[in-house]
């Protein structure tokens, strides 16, 4: 009777992460993730969307002025109420400085509403009155540059300078004595201005400080399972280019109970170059070799690289009756017993990534055991080395892949059953990787990996170039909404 056996989940995640590779220099692995123009274009559509809308009803602080009127003498009036209740964007830009980014917004009209009051003393008698208005603003300009800085493996927002300039105002009152109108636009009009440009610009700047928290409340690592966690602490400064701005991830694997460390790392002569025609694309992934490197050696030091195999597609392979005449101690010392295979990685496996080619090295030793009366029994040890090809694919935000058996060499390493014919052991084998070791890490390579995307947005019209150690993943962006609190609230 066979033993419940568990399936080889880690094996094909090591192979999945063949496709996670990135331009970094070989002393610095990292993952490297570029926006460029049109991306910073979406993204500033984004935040100037938002920005509109949240931006009303606005509430402006009242205003009082005491206004010396010919005849009347000085009368007190206040500019009470005032609302700022619907902005029209008409244009919107972004660009890249050395420093960081400046976006600036025209706004086409600006609608406020308000009350107003006055009072004036004649003789002994002390004259009021009061009623409302509408303002009519045509064109502000609205501009503010940022920067960004890591700090201790987080961005950190600052705002270098934040400007409004109102253009025309037009103030329209309703109610109140003729001779008022005059003299409460003369004395109002610049308060009024400034005011609404002031209570503007702190809205703005209390809107990048939002941005600023959700920036530092980013993840810092990205747990796959209970094994292994991806690192995404920055490790320098954002780059910022005439039309582009870079962002330098760690990327590097972690036990998943761990904290993820920021290591600041110092990239001398490591230029990005983004991949031939797609220069219009919003977003540039790419990922290093060391990643699957980081990650295979910390499945390997947990121990997780074997499993224990009970079925195959060719069942009648594991009971020792099908060997009855090929291999006849076997059978005479363990007639009709159910057989076990117990397949270990005997080092980290490895991967080469070539211009237009990904390959996966893994070193198995696959032991052969008998079920006999309920007792687990190795009876022969074969050594494996195991070649494979494969190409990659984004699948939703998810790096995915399937890989093809290119070679397979191997060799006895002990046998307590007598001599093992080759032929014999390479027709097993072949049946083994081709039906059962194949198809069982392409369906894991089908679920894909997550690339390093923040919630709320989606990858799409993707491709993926292949080069010397690394992948590029270049694709655009949608906003999908209800995971990013900054954009979604």
């Amino acid at each position: 009777m066979a033993a419940a056996a568990a399936p080889l989940p880690t094996l094909p995640l090591l192979l999945l992460l063949t496709f996670l590779s990135a331009a970094a220099a070989a002393a610095s692995p990292h993952i490297s993730a570029v926006i460029s123009q049109s991306g910073l274009d979406f993204v500033k559509d984004l935040l100037v969307s938002r920005a509109a809308e949240t931006i009303v009803p606005l509430e402006v602080p009242d205003i009082e002025r005491s206004v010396s009127i010919p005849v009347i003498g000085t009368v007190d009036m206040v500019a009470s109420g005032i609302v700022l209740h619907g902005v029209e964007v008409a244009d919107s830009t972004v660009a890249v400085g050395d420093d960081g980014i400046v976006v600036a917004a025209s706004l086409s009209s600006v609608n406020l509403t308000m009350g107003w009051s006055y009072s004036y003393s004649a003789w002994v008698v002390t004259i009021s009155d009061s009623g409302n208005a509408s303002i009519q603003v045509d064109g502000m300009d609205v501009g503010i540059s940022m920067g960004m800085k890591n700090r201790n493996g987080s961005l950190k927002l600052f705002v270098t300078e934040c400007d409004c300039n109102m253009k025309s105002l037009d103030i329209s009152l309703n109610g109140g004595a003729s001779w008022f109108y005059q003299g409460f636009v003369d004395g109002f009009s610049n308060h009024i201005r400034s005011s609404v440009e002031n209570a503007i610009t702190n809205k703005i700047m209390e809107g990048a400080s939002k941005l600023d928290s959700f920036l530092g409340s980013l993840p810092k690592k990205i747990d796959v399972d209970s094994i292994a966690a991806m690192n995404v602490t920055f490790v320098s400064d954002p780059l910022f280019k005439s039309s582009s701005v870079e962002f330098d991830i760690d990327g590097l694997f972690i036990p998943s109970d761990k904290t993820a460390v920021s290591r600041h790392v110092h990239l001398r002569g490591v230029k990005y170059v983004p991949p031939l025609g797609s220069s219009s694309k919003m977003l540039w992934i790419s990922l290093d070799e060391d990643v699957f490197n980081s990650v295979s050696a910390l499945y390997f030091k947990a121990g997780s690289l074997q499993r224990m195999v009970d079925k195959i597609p060719d069942q009648l392979f594991l009971n020792t009756a099908s060997w009855r005449f090929l291999i006849p101690r076997l059978y005479q010392k363990y007639p009709n017993d159910d057989m076990l295979l117990n397949i270990s990685a005997t080092s980290p496996p490895s991967v080469r990534i070539n211009v237009g080619r990904i390959d996966a090295a893994v070193d198995l030793d696959v032991t052969v055991n008998v079920l006999d009366f309920d007792e687990i029994v190795p009876v022969a040890c074969i050594s494996v080395s195991v070649t494979v090809s494969g190409a990659a694919v984004v699948s939703g935000n998810n790096l995915a892949g399937r890989v093809e058996l290119d070679y397979f060499s191997f060799t006895l390493k002990w046998s307590k059953v007598g001599k093992l014919h080759t032929f014999i052991v390479q027709s097993v084998m072949q049946i083994l990787l081709k039906k059962l070791f194949v198809p069982y890490v392409n369906s894991y390579l089908k679920r894909g990996f997550p690339l390093p995307i923040i919630k709320g947005f989606s990858i799409s019209d993707a491709y993926i170039l292949t080069s010397q150690s690394r992948i590029i993943v270049s694709s655009d962006v949608a906003f999908i909404g209800g995971h990013t609190p900054y954009l979604s609230q």
